[in-house]
């Protein structure tokens, strides 16, 4: 009998079992009931007699193959079903390593009968606190947690526990370079997410702790994204966000101080008198349980995870705008294969996921050719100059929530070495820009891009109209726009007979006024409602495109991709403006149709991730509509043909046997989509499809 069909329907996993399966596997023992069904049991190693093994025993007789045989306890230290006493209430807890001196104290206490993490905390705590026991473990098979118990109202996560011949001292004041992160990252090692993790500070301190939990997490991520990037360059560094046995106000200090250094290094996302408002004891619990985390990835998804969490909490999901997931985002950069020459600009910008990874694209090509390689620290490593001055010259984004801009600026800041062109304008009432850019507290910190971003203008006196080469966006769909001095400024502000309208929807005015930011020949991509394809009602929209550009392509996204935000139909348009040399004007095109047929979540907004098995190769098969566009019917941008693309029967969101799924370079499950070939480990997919269509079109930019 195997351990998955021991597992299956459980909420215990083997994942964190790798190396042990094989082995515990050989070991099982087969009996066969009074109904004749096959029930599993193994010799117990510390009870000395055979157990039926349930999902719970499952895991915990593989933990203690780990304590036996990794961290080298002997069996006389362990025992299993330890009494607990509170009051005149008696539980029993799992796993009990005794102290090697006092040998009838608790020293290590495992829990996993509770497989959700937050009931098994507070299981595990107050066993802790009942015996005294200074370290606590709790897992399920998948995740795992390591607890340092400094008083009875904290638990501070450690990276492990001690081996038999260590001591917990040992653990706390071990330092640690950048490699030591990547080896032992949390996120990889523990099964984690940073959003996860969050979700765990929120509920352990920062809901009481009296502060802004954004500004304190933020200013956590952003002294600690400073932290790794100056280990990423310099290797033998020590890391300094992490607490090598300080005390509270050492720790505290510390930190100031290296986020005071982080200020300075990366200036105009914080105050220079911002200052870390958690107590010296909460701050010490945040860090614990950050400091195991690398943030730095190839993409920034990482962080990206956390911030789409705490920027919703606050503001984003008001306004109908969510970030778009990374897969969505390299479809779009791959398809419109931005180069180091070209200006780029995102008018809605969110956490700037579309600048960031056009940054990597154009990376990547100036890389290969001055001969060097992407590294496993691809993001944090100091790049050619032609690398940074692409960011600080080509790069700009503009949003209208502040939170948004500051993380932007962050991510764009590391992006380009301290410099950036994000600013905090409203993107649809430039009349009103004057008002912000006569602002001295905000030219103190937007100025410098502000003076690069002007001279993007097509008139010197204007900010109506400007000459991007591409502009890449997922404008906010919910709320109308019903100032009558912004409408007035819109052709599709108006309706048919030419009067205008009182209410119009902001994405409308987006797809206008994105077309302004272009010059001709300049490409875009939008991600629109479906509607806007669709409806009879917005033909007039669909005819103002048409008129100004050519109609490259329309990928239909899955419902579920912006889940569990929303589940509002989208698509992807990607036009280019007509130009008498890069694309002269025609009647009578091809577009390129694709609909994504890969859900890449499930309903409740879980990401889907590919196995092994669905790793094949093959090359998908561009197809396309050709012939005149018609307006007439209303239905210009409807799909006609699809992708073609095998059907997927099995969706998993929570794998059991990590064994059978494909990780990226970063040791990270990848998201299943259809989409595009990720680092040539996934099959091909609708870009690598347009790309074909794109040379065979001979459109400018392929």
């Amino acid at each position: 009998m195997t351990l998955a069909e021991i597992l299956k329907d459980s909420d215990y996993k083997q994942s964190q079992f790798m190396f042990q399966i094989q082995q515990f596997e050989q070991k099982i023992i087969t009996k066969t009931d009074k109904n004749g069904k096959p029930v599993p049991y193994i010799n117990c190693a510390i009870r000395k007699k055979e157990i039926k093994l349930t999902p719970e025993e499952v895991v915990r007789q593989l933990y203690l193959d780990i304590l036996l045989n990794d961290y080298h306890y002997p069996a006389d230290r362990i025992e299993l079903e330890y009494n607990v006493t509170f009051g005149r209430e008696t539980k029993r807890a799992d796993i009990v390593i005794f102290d090697k001196e006092r040998t009838t104290s608790p020293y290590i206490i495992v829990e996993m009968k509770k497989p959700k993490l937050k009931d098994g905390k507070e299981q595990l705590k107050s066993y802790c606190n009942a015996t005294g026991a200074p370290i606590g473990v709790w897992t399920n098979g998948d995740s795992i947690s390591f607890y340092h118990r400094r008083d009875p109202n904290y638990f501070e996560d450690i990276p492990s526990i001690p081996k038999a011949t260590e001591k917990l001292s040992d653990i706390l004041s071990e330092r640690w370079t950048i490699n030591d992160l990547i080896k032992r990252d949390k996120l990889v090692n523990e099964r984690k997410s940073l959003k996860g993790l969050v979700l765990e500070m929120e509920d352990e301190v920062l809901a009481n702790a009296g502060v802004d939990v954004f500004e304190e997490l933020f200013k956590l991520i952003f002294t600690k994204l400073y932290d790794e990037m100056e280990s990423g360059r310099n290797p033998k560094r020590h890391l300094e966000f992490r607490n090598y046995g300080d005390t509270e106000t050492e720790l505290k200090n510390k930190i100031q101080t290296l986020f005071d250094t982080a200020k300075q290094k990366w200036d105009g996302v914080f105050s220079p008198n911002a200052k870390i408002e958690l107590t010296s004891s909460h701050l010490s619990i945040c860090v614990s349980s950050l400091q195991d985390v690398k943030l730095f990835n190839s993409n920034l998804d990482v962080v990206d995870d956390a911030f789409e969490y705490l920027i919703n909490k606050s503001s984003k999901g008001e306004k109908g705008q969510y970030f778009t997931p990374r897969y969505v985002i390299d479809m779009c950069v791959k398809m419109l294969n931005p180069q180091e020459y070209e200006t780029m600009i995102d008018t809605a910008a969110g956490s700037c996921g579309f600048p960031v990874h056009t940054i990597f694209h154009v990376w990547e090509q100036i890389m290969k050719d001055e001969g060097l390689d992407k590294s496993h620290l691809f993001t944090l490593e100091q790049k050619p100059p032609r690398c940074t001055d692409y960011v600080n010259d080509k790069v700009f984004a503009i949003d209208f929530d502040e939170k948004s801009v500051r993380v932007a600026r962050t991510l764009n800041l590391i992006a380009g070495d301290g410099q950036t062109n994000v600013l905090h304008l409203n993107t649809l009432d430039w009349e009103r820009w004057d008002d912000k850019t006569k602002d001295e507290d905000w030219l103190d910190i937007y100025g410098a891009g502000w003076t690069k971003f002007k001279k993007m203008r097509a008139d010197k006196n204007s900010n109506r109209e400007f000459m991007f080469d591409l502009l890449m966006a997922n404008p906010p769909f919910a709320g109308d726009i019903k100032e009558g001095n912004i409408l007035s400024k819109y052709e599709l502000g108006k309706k048919p007979d030419g009067k205008y309208q009182t209410k119009v929807g902001r994405d409308i005015l987006f797809i206008e006024r994105n077309l302004d930011f272009l010059k001709p020949g300049g490409r875009m991509a939008i991600v629109l409602p479906q509607g806007r394809f669709n409806n009879s009602s917005d033909k007039q929209i669909r005819e103002y495109i048409a008129g100004r550009c050519r109609i490259l392509a329309v990928v239909g996204l899955h419902g579920n991709v912006f889940k569990p935000h929303t589940g509002t139909k989208t698509s992807v348009l990607l036009v280019q403006k007509w130009d008498d040399k890069r694309c002269p004007k025609r009647d009578d095109y091809p577009i390129f149709f694709a609909t994504m047929q890969e859900p890449s979540k499930d309903n409740s907004g879980e990401k889907i991730y590919i196995r092994k098995r669905d790793c094949e190769k093959y090359q998908l098969t561009p197809q396309y509509t050709q012939g005149k566009i018609k307006l007439t019917d209303g239905m210009v941008c409807e799909p006609t043909v699809d992708m073609v693309c095998e059907p997927t029967v099995e969706y998993i969101t929570n794998p059991k046997n990590l064994a059978e799924y494909a990780f990226d370079r970063h040791e990270h499950l990848i998201v299943k989509h259809d989409l595009f070939n990720h680092e040539g480990l996934t099959r091909d997919g609708i870009a690598e499809a347009f790309a074909e269509f794109a040379k065979k079109e001979k459109l400018s930019f392929f």
